[in-house]
């Protein structure tokens, strides 16, 4: 056998270090870490909401129940009044702030033994990726069968109340995961976030293959993950301070820690021009400004943009403003960090496409949607605080529309802005020695 020169003796060593870095012990970190991260979030989010004072120590499973809507999965309500009673509930909506601190654990840790790297294999890409999703799904499997629960629901002293104590009717409502689309949503939902996580890294490590598209995918992508996040962090400042000022400290946290993405990037929607349709009715309400929930509690389907806020408070115009500056500057982002031989028409193509995308995704996934309804022999489907209905969509094709256009216009006048940067790619045609073939 001949002797190992000392390369093959660094190739080696480099190999066991980057299978150490990438076992099973590590993908088994970085998923604790992500659900972790989320029940905390969850826990403390419910904990101010009021939640802890469930009855039948419910706290725990509520937590599970909301993680498992965190990354997409589905919660089936049931309800049981006995044979004199009907009850009927319905529930879909994803606490936005506990699917981005998880993203957000879970992108980190996947990069981190990927860093100092120029290029990785697709295999061994696939294969770090492979291990997380296996214990992600092990995990998501536990969560989900624990995620379930019953509660009993009170009549109250009126004479809905008298009907059920006369035919003992206890009305029940309780919630269980639906286990398979659970977890097909929930891996679609680590893979969407691996995915984004390579895409947005400068320093992260790419097949060869997929060299040739991070010029023109990773600024866009980096540039869009960087607004989301610009919006969230405006929307805890503003919600300090009014919680400072006026009151509410618990319910503001509860906002914050569990719904408050859902809120910003709605109004960011809002603000580029979008309409979203929704009703609220009976006891439900929404984590949001009273000016949003007044517009939308109507007898009948209501339309909500700056049109209809604005006859209530003018002050709403200011999400047009906000959203002009904060995406010129994410413009301003994607352009300086992509090739200086990048052209304005293509900056602007790319701003167009990676907004449209983000609208899309914010489209999907805040819509609301709630019901509840309760009948006693044909009686209480009206008043008294037995049914109610909450539901919030958006007009698609209507914000994708808006979206291609401030993308183009911001993504034009991002590249202008830049040309006075320096930036990678730009080559001096007086600098001796540089081929004509060289300068870009």
């Amino acid at each position: 056998m001949s002797p190992q020169t000392p390369s093959d003796q660094a190739v080696v060593r480099t190999g066991g270090q980057l299978a150490a870095r990438h076992g099973w012990l590590q993908a088994l970190l970085a998923v604790l870490a992500g659900l972790i991260v989320m029940g905390v979030v969850a826990a403390l989010g419910l904990w101010a909401a009021g939640a802890a004072d469930l009855p039948d120590n419910a706290f725990p499973r509520v937590v599970a129940a909301t993680v498992v809507t965190a990354v997409g999965g589905t919660i089936e309500l049931s309800g049981d009044a006995g044979a004199t009673a009907d009850t009927k509930a319905g529930l879909t909506v994803i606490p936005l702030s506990v699917t981005l601190a998880g993203a957000l654990v879970l992108a980190a840790c996947f990069l981190r033994p990927l860093r100092h790297r120029a290029v990785a294999g697709a295999i061994e890409l696939a294969g770090w990726a492979a291990r997380i999703a296996v214990l992600w799904l092990l995990a998501l499997v536990a969560i989900a069968f624990f995620a379930r629960q019953k509660f009993s629901i009170s009549l109250g002293d009126g004479t809905i109340g008298d009907i059920g104590d006369l035919f003992g009717a206890t009305p029940k409502v309780g919630f269980t995961t639906d286990v398979p689309p659970t977890l097909v949503f929930g891996v679609l939902w680590l893979v969407g976030v691996l995915a984004l996580a390579l895409m947005v890294s400068r320093g992260a490590p790419l097949p060869p293959r997929l060299l040739r598209f991070q010029e023109s995918v990773r600024p866009a992508a980096y540039a869009m993950v960087a607004l989301l996040l610009a919006y969230v962090v405006l929307g805890v400042v503003i919600a300090l301070v009014v919680a400072a000022t006026r009151g509410h400290t618990a319910e503001t946290f509860a906002v914050i820690l569990l719904g408050l993405p859902n809120l910003v990037w709605l109004a960011f929607t809002l603000g580029l021009g979008a309409t979203w349709t929704g009703r609220v009715d009976g006891p439900f309400g929404l984590p949001m400004p009273h000016l949003l929930d007044e517009v939308l509690r109507t007898p009948d389907i209501s339309t909500l943009n700056l049109r209809t806020l604005a006859d209530l408070d003018g002050k709403v115009w200011w999400l047009l403003v906000v959203d002009a500056v904060l995406l010129l500057a994410a413009a301003f982002l994607m352009a300086v960090r992509s090739p200086a031989r990048m052209r304005l028409w293509q900056h602007a193509v790319h701003m167009a496409v990676a907004l449209v995308l983000t609208v899309l995704m914010i489209c999907l996934v805040g819509r609301i949607s709630a019901h509840y309804g309760l009948s006693i022999l044909g009686i209480g489907d009206i008043g008294g605080g037995l049914s109610g209905e909450l539901f919030l969509h958006p007009k698609l094709w209507t914000a994708l529309g808006f979206a291609v256009l401030w993308g183009l216009v911001t993504g034009f006048l991002g590249g202008l802005l830049a040309k006075g940067v320096h930036r990678r790619g730009r080559i001096s045609a007086e600098e001796p020695g540089v081929r004509a073939q060289d300068r870009s």
